[in-house]
């Protein structure tokens, strides 16, 4: 299914990182493109790429927000394409420093949007794709977004881990699931990627990482994620599949 005007997309964390530099990728496509973010700077980024550009604000896991956002997709064109960029870590040992249990609801609290928010994103936006009219034997596409901490995950990161681990698991039920409704799934699992959450470190430390890729020595380029992320929704063979995108790095322990 090759992306083309007269389709429209679903970018959740759509308005920095990765998940912006897929809008950009979609736009170029001539698809209405609807960002959906939590943070308010996503209508300035809407207003900034143009009028294919649409913002939505929504918590992924609120099953009324992400229904509006999927709506207003709808209404500018057929939805063909999901990209779930959303997520978030936060770091919870077993046993903490002070030898306190780590937090319960902080590791709730960071599953529910890497796995409830991914669900609910892929429900509501396949539900819709199941009305299209197939082009090509396709009424649509998904990109999941996970992680090489799903593989790797480091001390402190358990949360996160068992979070992306989740979306890893859901990737090949989902595709066999939607199979008949001839929607594809697949997952991209980032590895170090020059993302706004990195930008916060001081740039020997961002350096760091980078060398510690294998090759290319540097952080990933979301620019890079959202070439994969095309690949994804159009090449038709392409299902079922979690593909890291990481310079062949293994995580350390710490």
């Amino acid at each position: 299914m090759q992306l083309q005007e007269n389709m429209s997309a679903l970018v959740t964390g759509g308005a920095s990182g990765l998940g912006l530099a897929t809008v950009e990728k979609l736009l170029a496509k001539g698809m209405d493109v609807v960002i959906v973010d939590l943070n308010d700077k996503g209508q300035e980024v809407a207003n900034q790429l143009g009028g294919k550009a649409h913002f939505v604000k929504a918590d992924v896991c609120d099953p009324v927000q992400m229904k509006v956002a999927v709506d207003k997709a709808v209404s500018l064109a057929p939805l063909r394409a999901l990209v779930n960029c959303a997520g978030y870590g936060g770091p919870i040992r077993l046993v903490e420093k002070d030898g306190e249990p780590g937090s319960l609801e902080k590791f709730e609290a960071i599953i529910r949007v890497n796995v409830i928010g991914t669900f609910n994103s892929l429900r509501l936006a396949t539900a819709a794709m199941a009305k299209n009219e197939p082009i090509d034997n396709e009424r649509g596409a998904c990109v999941l977004t996970a992680s090489v901490a799903a593989y790797e995950g480091q001390i402190g990161q358990i949360a996160y881990s068992a979070g992306k681990a989740g979306i890893v698991g859901m990737t090949l039920v989902a595709a066999r699931d939607l199979a008949q409704r001839q929607i594809r799934v697949n997952t991209i699992a980032p590895g170090l990627f020059d993302t706004p959450l990195l930008a916060r470190l001081p740039e020997h430390v961002k350096s760091a990482l980078g060398a510690s890729v294998p090759h290319p020595a540097r952080l990933g380029y979301p620019a890079e994620f959202a070439s994969l992320a095309q690949q994804m929704l159009e090449n038709a063979m392409l299902n079922g599949e979690t593909i890291r995108l990481d310079g062949a790095i293994r995580m350390a322990p710490r």
